[in-house]
């Protein structure tokens, strides 16, 4: 035999052989899903729940409960002087004295620094005794009017003299009392960045001066809560730096009353006492801010919350199934969210495993703190 004549029959063998092997299977194949020996017709019906890979998927649950929430809201903020403005000049000039010390507590009024005022002071005991003068002119015009010696013209033209000097040292002294620069409000006055001698302008920054007995703390909330917010509503924060048990508190003294565009929030500010001086103009603060209670609030763990791409749904455990159902969220907690619509109390809620879970998925239920309740009417069916 050829060597041609022994690869043809090598190869009509080997397909022979394959053919064998995968003949059994071809009925499967052209079959309707059916196990290799199922008789037609003889398939069970099919269940509509849905079992894990060894049975049962093993979850834990709890039994929701009505309960009192306080609704606080939270956010965060920073903590601003109740007063604050920085020192400068209205006019050019050098400086002749400096009258406080940094850090020192100041009274409105106090002076605090003056510039070098030498030719008005000059220009004003000029005006001083021309007003003297004119005024002794005009007590003379005035006897010889009554005297008739002088027309009421002639002693108009004194008076109007005098006057227009009057004026002009009110003028005057307006001009020079803005060579001292006083406090504007009690307060702390900051860091000095100027010295006796240095010539300054109105934009020279001269010293900061800030009243933070109380201070006042400046948040945000989101849109939906705008309308909630109300004048003389409680706040408590903490700062950076202290404990979470080392609180402050507060109350809401104004409402901004309108939404900003580009974060979709309303701003609030509240006032808060600071005797000690403890909280200092632009420290970071996390707020709550507390706008009354609800007595009967259903809330769930947050981590029992499934995302879709319609909301948020939830799984109850019902007959030895899991039940997806779609929920409505309102108030959210750190740990926890309420549920407005979508569920009751008593119904059994699963907290593990849902990674696992669909609808009408046979679970195998623990029950974490309250007894399970197995008949609860689903929301919704």
């Amino acid at each position: 035999m050829s060597t041609t004549a022994k690869r043809l029959t090598f190869l009509a063998i080997s397909l022979i052989v394959v053919f064998l092997l995968i003949y059994p299977r071809l009925g499967f194949l052209k079959g309707d899903g059916k196990k290799p020996g199922s008789a037609p017709g003889n398939t069970p019906a099919e269940s509509r729940s849905v079992r894990g890979p060894g049975g049962p998927v093993t979850v834990d649950a709890i039994v929701l409960k009505s309960s009192l929430l306080n609704n606080k809201v939270l956010s965060t903020g920073t903590v601003i002087a109740n007063e604050a403005v920085d020192i400068r000049s209205e006019i050019s000039g050098k400086i002749t004295g400096i009258f406080f010390n940094e850090g020192d507590n100041v009274k409105k009024g106090q002076l605090l620094l003056r510039v070098n005022d030498d030719e008005l002071q000059a220009q004003l005991r000029r005006i001083e005794y021309n007003i003297e003068l004119n005024q002794t002119q005009e007590s003379r015009q005035k006897k010889l009017l009554d005297k008739e010696a002088i027309s009421q013209q002639e002693y108009d033209v004194v008076l109007t003299g005098l006057n227009s000097i009057q004026a002009e040292l009110q003028l005057l002294r307006a001009q020079i009392a803005k060579f001292a620069i006083r406090a504007p409000f009690d307060g702390i006055i900051g860091l000095r960045y100027v010295s006796a001698g240095s010539y300054i302008s109105p934009s020279t920054l001269m010293a900061s001066l800030q009243d933070i007995d109380p201070v006042k703390v400046e948040f945000s909330v989101s849109e939906r809560y705008g309308d909630q917010v109300k004048k003389g509503d409680n706040i408590t924060f903490t700062i950076n730096g202290t404990t979470q048990d080392e609180r402050y508190a507060g109350k809401v003294y104004a409402v901004e009353p309108k939404i900003d565009l580009a974060t979709r929030s309303v701003r609030v500010r509240a006032l808060c006492p600071n005797p000690d001086r403890k909280l200092i103009p632009g420290a970071f603060a996390r707020v709550e801010l507390s706008l009354g209670q609800i007595d009967d609030a259903l809330m769930v763990p947050t981590e029992a919350l499934v995302p879709t791409v319609k909301g948020q749904t939830i799984f109850l455990y019902r007959n030895g199934l899991a039940r997806s159902l779609p929920v409505q969220t309102g108030i959210r907690t750190e740990r926890s969210i309420q549920i407005t619509k979508g569920a009751q109390p008593n119904d059994s809620l699963i907290v593990t495993g849902l990674l696992q879970l669909k609808d009408s998925t046979q679970v195998k239920v623990n029950v974490l703190g309250n007894k399970l309740v197995t008949d609860s009417v689903l929301s919704g069916e």
